[in-house]
């Protein structure tokens, strides 16, 4: 074993080789969480973009919307780019022999894992910031926005050339808006009254906004009422007619606030409270509380994943494509084991711990890769071997 060199500034050699892999981590990790952000971004900025455009919603608000969806998309890609990173970064070591000239001075796969385990630990704490404070908070001014949206006059109603549908029974249609906010040859179809049909039309209106809700002013217009059951149609020509828009917007109301946009310590604390606001069970506000808690403990296991997968075969010329894949297999079954303890813990709340257990199944994959790569097999001596010797 080679003894350990020291710099004058008291800087073991090995430390300066922890934070050169530590620098490429990150720096990779950067690369891969930018390419999997934007992948991811996109999509969902396109999705938006086609179902708010389509209600008459101005580019702004797309803007916002995307935006307030950034960190439940951040927090989603993190663990894969914690994983590609530490994979990426270690094969690319052990192309280079790095990882094999360290290992030849005498340092165990157990000590050149500090480093990677020193991301994963870094990386946990930006997801547990996402997770319990970012993601709670963006999600609640999400759904405030959608709920202010759903009753906006504006983007409902005032929209050219399109017969619109705001509530059930409701038909509108607007032949054209002037600059100066007039609207032309304007068509409302009221058929909510049983038995009873009643159809406006005006060759101007305006809307007006008030205290009491917005109302549309009618200018030189006709009122067709039709009686269904007696099948008689009677009309009045009026020269102004003030009708309430309040009425036929349809909105949900107040909506209870969801437990994916309530505070981890209030879930923790009250989950029966959290019940009772929004009606979600123990085991949903308690698996929404621990899945929080765990996702960062996901980037440690996946880091650490990454690295012991490839140090188990060694250094060899024709690479290390078979650890990849076998890295990539462990990590699915890690989200396997994900996916099956969730539902148990939504049906039954005291299964909470079950959350950690794909923590708990990788952190044993790590440990026991990281044994055997510590540990490499080496074929008995024969008779013949001990003869000659």
């Amino acid at each position: 074993m080679l003894a350990r060199t020291t710099d004058p500034g008291g800087t073991t050699d090995l430390q300066r080789f922890d934070r050169y892999v530590l620098s490429q981590l990150m720096m990779l990790f950067g690369f891969f969480a930018l390419v999997l952000v934007s992948v991811y971004w996109v999509n969902r900025a396109v999705i938006l973009f086609d179902r708010l455009i389509a209600d008459g919603h101005t580019a702004m608000v797309v803007l916002e919307f995307t935006a307030l969806s950034l960190p439940a998309v951040i927090a989603l890609v993190l663990p894969m780019s914690v994983f590609a990173a530490a994979v990426y970064v270690t094969n690319r070591l052990s192309g280079d022999s790095e990882l094999t000239v360290v290992q030849a001075t005498g340092y165990s796969p157990w000590r050149l894992a500090r480093p990677y385990l020193i991301f994963g630990i870094f990386i946990a704490v930006m997801m547990a910031i996402l997770t319990n404070v970012l993601v709670p908070q963006a999600v609640q001014k999400l759904r405030d926005r959608e709920s202010e949206l759903s009753g906006s006059i504006s983007a409902a109603l005032l929209r050219e050339g399109t017969f619109l549908h705001p509530t059930r029974g409701v038909t509108f249609y607007i032949r054209e808006i002037t600059p100066e906010g007039e609207l032309r040859d304007v068509l409302l179809a009221d058929r909510r009254q049983e038995g009873r049909e009643t159809t406006y039309t005006a060759e101007r209106a305006y809307l007006l906004r008030e205290d009491d809700g917005a109302k549309m002013v009618m200018l030189s217009g006709l009122a067709q009422i039709m009686d269904l059951q007696e099948q008689r149609l009677s009309t009045t020509v009026f020269d102004n007619f003030t009708y309430d828009l309040t009425n036929i917007i349809a909105t949900d109301g107040p909506r209870a606030q969801k437990s994916d946009a309530i505070p981890t310590l209030d879930l923790l604390l009250d989950p029966a409270a959290i019940k009772l606001i929004n009606g979600d069970t123990r085991g949903e506000v308690l698996e929404e509380a621990h899945t929080r808690l765990h996702a960062p403990l996901l980037c440690i296991v996946a880091a650490l994943i990454g690295y012991a997968a490839l140090m188990v075969g060694g250094f060899s010329r024709f690479g290390v494509t078979k650890q990849i894949v076998f890295a990539i297999f462990l990590l699915v079954i890690v989200k396997m084991v994900e996916s099956g303890t969730a539902p148990a813990v939504k049906d039954n709340g005291a299964l909470w711990p079950l959350i950690y257990a794909p923590t708990a199944t990788g952190a044993l994959f790590a440990i026991g890769l990281l044994w055997h790569s510590a540990r490499p097999f080496r074929p008995k001596r024969g008779p013949q071997a001990e003869v000659s010797a």
